[in-house]
Parts: C-alpha cells; sequence; structure tokens
C-alpha cells in the first residue's frame, strides 16, 4: 500500500532522515519506534507532504506522492494524526469533524459524522462543545475522529498516547485495533515501545535518522537490542 524508498531530509545542514526505505502492506499495523530525535515524526510528515525529501520516492496505492501538496494527499485516502492533535480550539467538535471530510461529497457527511459517533461515544455527547475545553484524551479521540472523516485506506498516528493517563492510553489503543480490524491500514508513531510492538505486524526500529532493525512485533519486543534501548528489560 505504502513503499517508501531512499527518502533523505534536512532541516538546515542537519541530516534528519537518511536514506530510510520502508512499506506498509494492506490491512497492517506497522509501528515506528525509536527515541525522541530519532526522525519518526519526521517520516510521517515527509510521507504527508508537509517536508520534502531530496531524493527517493513514495508511493501510495502506486501511485508517486512525493510532492503532492498535503491536502490533495488526504484525496488520496491517506490521513495523519499529528503529534500534539493539533484540534481546532475555537470550533466544536462537530465543526472540528466537518473540517476533516473537506474531500468528501457534502452527501456523504451525515453518514460518516454518524459512523465517528459510533465510534466514539463521548464526542457525540461532546458535539457541541468547543474543543479548547476537551481533555487531552478527548481531544485525541477528535483528532482520530478527524481524520477518519476522510475514510482513509492509511491513517497515520503520531504519539496518539503522548500525555495520556494509562486508563486512556489503553483505550487509544483498543481504538487503534477496532479501526485495523474493521480494515483501516494503520501506520503508528509511537513512544510507548511496549504497546505500539504488542499490536503490530511488523515494526521498524530508527536511531539517528536511520532503520536499524525490523521484524514483527513479537520478533522486536523479544529482542535483546530493542529490549535494553527501548522496553527497559
Amino acid at each position: 500500500m505504502l513503499n517508501v524508498q531512499d527518502i533523505n531530509v534536512y532541516y538546515g545542514a542537519i541530516h534528519a532522515i537518511k536514506d530510510i526505505t520502508f512499506e506498509v502492506n494492506d490491512g497492517e499495523i506497522v509501528t515506528l519506534i525509536g527515541a525522541n530525535g530519532a526522525g519518526k515524526s519526521t517520516t510521517l510528515q515527509t510521507i504527508s507532504g508537509l517536508l520534502h525529501s531530496k531524493t527517493g520516492s513514495i508511493s501510495f496505492l502506486g501511485k508517486n506522492i512525493m510532492g503532492v501538496p498535503p491536502h490533495k494527499v488526504v484525496s488520496h485516502g491517506l490521513a495523519h494524526v499529528p503529534e500534539g492533535r493539533r484540534v481546532f480550539l475555537q470550533m466544536s467538535v462537530e465543526e472540528n469533524l466537518e473540517m476533516g471530510a473537506y474531500t468528501r461529497p457534502k452527501g456523504e457527511i451525515a453518514a460518516s459524522l454518524a459512523d465517528v459517533y459510533e465510534r466514539f461515544p463521548r464526542l457525540k455527547e461532546r458535539r457541541r462543545q468547543v474543543a479548547g475545553t476537551l481533555s487531552g484524551g478527548e481531544q485525541q479521540m477528535l483528532a482520530m475522529g478527524r481524520a477518519l472523516m476522510s475514510k482513509p485506506r492509511l491513517l497515520m498516528l503520531d504519539e496518539p498516547s503522548m500525555g495520556l493517563a494509562p486508563i486512556l492510553v489503553e483505550q487509544i489503543f483498543d481504538i487503534i485495533r477496532e479501526l485495523n480490524a474493521a480494515g483501516t491500514t494503520i501506520l503508528l508513531v509511537e513512544q510507548n515501545a511496549q504497546m505500539a510492538l504488542s499490536i503490530a505486524h511488523r515494526g521498524y526500529v530508527l536511531e539517528t535518522g536511520k532503520i536499524v532493525a525490523t521484524g514483527t512485533g513479537q520478533q522486536l519486543l523479544e529482542d535483546e537490542s530493542v529490549k535494553k534501548a527501548y522496553l527497559g528489560g
């Protein structure tokens, strides 16, 4: 579904992403793990068109999306939930969700809203509430719901558990599993490597902008170097 080949991304003179190559197959949960500054978020931002690679290619569903503007990437069926949620704080919950459907025909929006509210009942309860007054967990649900309004084939999630209480982290990961079981392919960047690998079909380990290990989620959970570096083993 997604094929990333030899991308190199710079912040000025800093070489942030170095020859990264990986793929995500239809129906998978694939996770990128690594320390802060390893290049995980930069990788997602490059896929979604927010940043640009000097080399390589990025193809999604067989089409080259390298250089495609971010708002058009969404219309290809790829949605990105950024780190820090980035909801529209002054808008209501429902207005935020409607913003996520800007690529969709107007006649389909009501049905999509109903689907999101069924998956996130808390959002339905708060649909008239201003997003800035929601809790962190509710804002994360809203960011995910807004992305789902575009009916993505691939959903990219950047640090969905950041700043959340453990019980809410469990809820978010349950939702990720449910979305995947319902047919959405997931590319997950997550600081909580234990949780991410426990639900992932496959994973890639990033260090200083390079992929240094790959395997199934279970293989990486059992890998001694991964345990020592990221799992407290």
